[in-house]
């Protein structure tokens, strides 16, 4: 079993209710029934559509030490909101035993290999997202969507 972005699976999820098309094609590798579609920013309490947030002065690691905030874009602070979502995704990973996440790179919560920089300004550092930063923590491999995700032997590609 795997955690996967709901946003990657076509669930219009993200912070604008807008999808990614039915599949990203790189999760098609993974029998859909092993995946169990999260939205941290849902499990943390947002609603959809929600306002965008950034990290300020940080990334999820930061955030989850306390030491950062992460705001939407109307200045809020919404850190409780992303703390909780990353928590709620954690237990769900140690729940299903998962082997690993496919989140959505740049995202505050999924984000595994860039974030934007806190300024709304659509500038990208490198960085982890708040649920892609615990879920690492407790070493549950993060993938995101643009790497080729590695299909460990015992799982068969779907023939549908």
């Amino acid at each position: 079993m795997y955690l996967v972005s709901a946003c990657l699976l076509g669930l219009k999820t993200r912070f604008d209710a807008a999808g990614f098309g039915p599949f990203c094609e790189n999760i098609i590798t993974v029998p859909l029934e092993k995946l169990i579609p999260v939205c941290p920013e849902q499990l943390g309490g947002l609603s959809t559509p929600r306002l965008p947030s950034e990290i300020v002065d940080g990334r999820g690691e930061d955030v989850i030490k306390g030491e950062a905030k992460v705001l939407n874009s109307a200045q809020q602070d919404v850190t409780e909101h992303f703390l909780r979502g990353a928590a709620n995704a954690l237990y769900l990973a140690k729940l299903y035993r998962v082997k690993g996440a496919i989140l959505k790179d740049g995202s505050p919560s999924c984000g595994s290999c860039y974030i934007y920089d806190g300024s709304f300004s659509g500038k990208r550092l490198p960085g982890t997202g708040v649920a892609a930063a615990l879920l690492q923590e407790n070493k549950i491999p993060v993938f995101n969507e643009q790497k080729l995700f590695p299909r460990p032997h015992n799982i068969k590609k779907d023939k549908r």
